[in-house]
């Protein structure tokens, strides 16, 4: 019993110091940004802009590529089929590889010279530059988080349910969407909100494909390296405050749905 105390608070000291390591540069940044600086630098229009075109693409990312990922997640969870390892390997990618790298091959895949790029230029559209494309690179590093996490809550949802309501006349597709998906609701949406979060933070794969116009972790990276820290720091703060109830908020509509359905 001793024995087990002892390694529990060992256990606990460890986590603590994990914690700390998290919350000090945060709590940190925050003591050394002054109230006003928050007030005052909110107030400007381009900090408005980059937050609401983050907020906005990282949205039309997660909807957009949702309509898609989803399904593959279902299909993952039930069928098996060569190479499905490698697959699965392959959605993984966006995460392992650099994102600075990631960015490059984005931006040679939507260019004006690749074939995208040729058929967008045919309806007026420059990917480069434009808020679609920084969609697409947000896209690109965030939808394994959605793929992965759907996946495992259609894998979770019992079989015998889907036969039983198609041994008794219902379609595939109404198997789906009555039975599969509500039950696999809590890890989908759970992957739409990670997609979401991971899609506004992204940097590396963005600044590549547009540095203009600027969302705002290029905002923060481009007054940090013009005008130092001091400038940078309320910004920063401003983009986690509005990230942190982003999130909050997300969790808690999630969590009112799950109650709803439960």
């Amino acid at each position: 019993m001793k024995r087990n105390n002892a390694l529990n608070l060992l256990f606990s000291i460890l986590g603590g110091l994990v914690l700390l390591f998290i919350i000090a540069p945060l709590v940190g940044m925050f003591f050394s940004t002054s109230p006003n600086d928050i007030i005052e630098t909110s107030k400007e229009a381009e900090v408005q802009k980059s937050i609401w075109l983050t907020l906005l693409t990282a949205m039309m990312a997660t909807v957009f590529f949702a309509i898609a990922a989803i399904p593959f997640a279902y299909l993952l969870a039930r069928k098996k089929f060569p190479f499905k390892k490698l697959v699965m390997g392959i959605i993984d990618l966006p995460i392992v590889i650099p994102h600075s790298a990631a960015g490059i091959a984005i931006l040679g895949f939507i260019s004006r010279d690749s074939a995208i790029g040729k058929i967008a230029s045919e309806f007026g559209l420059n990917f480069v530059g434009h808020p679609v494309g920084i969609s697409i690179a947000m896209a690109f590093v965030s939808i394994p988080f959605l793929i992965n996490s759907a996946r495992d809550g259609f894998a979770s949802v019992p079989i015998k349910l889907e036969k039983a309501a198609l041994s008794l006349g219902a379609s595939p597709i109404k198997v789906f969407f009555t039975i599969s998906l509500p039950l696999a609701w809590r890890n989908v949406l759970s992957g739409l909100i990670l997609m979401f979060a991971r899609g506004m933070s992204e940097f590396g794969a963005v600044i590549i494909v547009a540095y203009h116009p600027m969302i705002a972790p290029i905002l923060i990276y481009e007054r940090f390296g013009a005008f130092g820290l001091k400038y940078a720091r309320p910004v920063a703060v401003i983009f986690i405050i509005v990230s942190l109830l982003v999130f909050v908020l997300l969790r808690l509509l999630s969590k009112e749905k799950n109650d709803v359905r439960t």
